[in-house]
Order: structure tokens, then C-alpha cells, then sequence
């Protein structure tokens, strides 16, 4: 188990096909579990739905898609975590009943399956190598990291680095990645692979692609982070930061 089935969370937005195929404004709750099944559940090939964590994967999707779509269109469904909505779908879904009643078990195997997808991202700096690109998760309580992402299955880490690299920022750095110069290390049993990528304009217009992920995007001072002066103490604001800056 190295390599997720899909990244996150850039979902593609809906079609004016889907909002005239189905509707969540005046959905039943059974109705949008029903819905999501069909998109994320029931079509996958027979090798996808053979594996828990890739089906976890899929759940991960829908419930991506849930918080992002259904409740924009209709804000009387409740915000729900991870763990309680994969449960109300295991339920739901014929093909994932197998595994309800051990949803439990099967929710804390994926948790550490994904922990340890190996990310692939880049350290953005300017043309001076004195300021790097950070971006700020979407929740008040996220902190600053580079950009970055899960890779997928199958896929070459530079190109998993371009890939999301551009969802998070916009910014496409094909072309400008050395497969050589790049840090890895393992923090937690997760393999972290990051581009050191120079001469970035500072006045490119950064905008991220994802939805409800990327609150902020912003360059930093490279001697203003965490452990770039061994007497600076860290900060809980950057995710990550530090191992690589040391």
C-alpha cells in the first residue's frame, strides 16, 4: 500500500447536465445517499471495490463532494466528519454493507493507510532564494505549509508535484522541476518529497483550484520561518515547515 486512487480535493464541479439530473435543493436524505453512491460507489471496476482502502478512498470523495455540493445547494444537511458520514454510507450503499458492521475497525485501518501515501510537493522560491511560497488550509485552525499533495497510484513524484502544485496554487511548474533537486525525508511513517524549485516571480497571480481547501496563499521570508535560527522557537502556524528548513 504506497499510492492513493485519487487525489484530493480538487472535485470537478458540477455539470448544468447534473443539476438538471438531480437536484439537492429538495432531496430527501435518503435520496442524496442514494445519489452519491451512484457517483462515487457503484460504477467503480471490480479491482477498485476489491480493496477497503481504496473504496475509503472513494468514501473520502463523496464525502468531499457532500460538504462542497450538497450543502451549498441545500444548507439543511448537516456538516458531518469524515468518520460519522462514511458510516451513514456504509449503511447506505449495498455494496459496502459487507463491511458495516466493522466500520469502526475499517475507518482506523484507513486513517493509517493514508498516513502513510507517500506527498509530493515543492518549495517555491523566488528569484533571490530568499522567500518561499506557503498556502494556509481552509479551516481557522489550519496552519502554513508548502504545497503538496498525496501521490497516485502509478504516478512519478515530480509529476505528482506538478499536479498538485497547480490545484493548490496555480501556478504550473512543468518544466521547472530538477528530479534531483529535492529533498525526502519520513516524518511518521509518511514518505515527504519536496521540489526545491527557484525563480518564482513574486507577482505571479496565485489562485487555487481546490474547493474549501486552500484558504491563502503568500510568500514568507525564509528567515522568518521556524528553525531558520536555531534560537527561534517553532510555531504551531506551520505544518511541516520545520524539517525542512532545518
Amino acid at each position: 500500500m504506497t499510492a492513493s486512487t485519487s487525489s484530493s480535493p480538487e472535485i470537478p464541479a458540477l455539470t448544468a447536465i447534473d443539476d438538471e439530473r438531480f437536484s439537492y435543493k429538495h432531496a430527501t436524505h435518503d435520496e442524496v445517499l442514494e445519489d452519491l453512491s451512484s457517483r462515487f460507489i457503484l460504477n467503480l471496476p471490480e479491482e477498485e471495490l476489491a480493496s477497503l482502502e481504496r473504496i475509503c478512498f472513494q468514501v473520502e470523495q463523496a464525502h468531499w463532494f457532500y460538504e462542497d455540493f450538497v450543502r451549498e445547494q441545500n444548507p439543511k444537511f448537516p456538516s458531518l466528519p469524515l468518520k460519522k458520514f462514511s458510516a451513514t454510507l456504509f449503511h447506505a450503499c449495498p455494496l459496502l454493507y459487507q463491511w458495516r458492521h466493522d466500520h469502526e475497525q475499517a475507518f482506523n485501518t484507513f486513517m493509517q493507510y493514508k498516513t502513510r501515501v507517500p506527498v509530493c510537493g515543492a518549495i517555491m522560491l523566488n528569484e533571490t532564494w530568499e522567500k518561499c511560497i506557503l498556502v494556509k488550509g481552509w479551516k481557522s485552525s489550519s496552519g502554513w505549509g508548502f504545497p503538496k499533495g498525496k501521490i497516485n497510484e502509478h504516478e512519478p513524484p515530480h509529476d505528482c508535484a506538478v499536479r498538485e502544485v497547480l490545484e493548490e496554487t496555480g501556478y504550473n511548474l512543468s518544466g521547472q522541476i530538477s528530479p534531483h533537486d529535492v529533498i525526502e525525508m519520513s516524518i511518521k511513517e509518511q514518505k515527504i518529497c519536496l521540489y526545491i524549485v527557484p525563480g518564482v516571480a513574486e507577482d505571479y497571480p496565485f489562485k487555487t483550484r481546490t474547493r474549501k481547501e486552500i484558504s491563502r496563499i503568500q510568500w514568507f521570508k525564509l528567515t522568518d520561518l521556524p528553525t531558520w535560527k536555531r534560537h527561534k522557537a517553532v510555531s504551531g502556524k506551520f505544518y511541516l515547515i520545520s524539517p525542512f528548513i532545518a
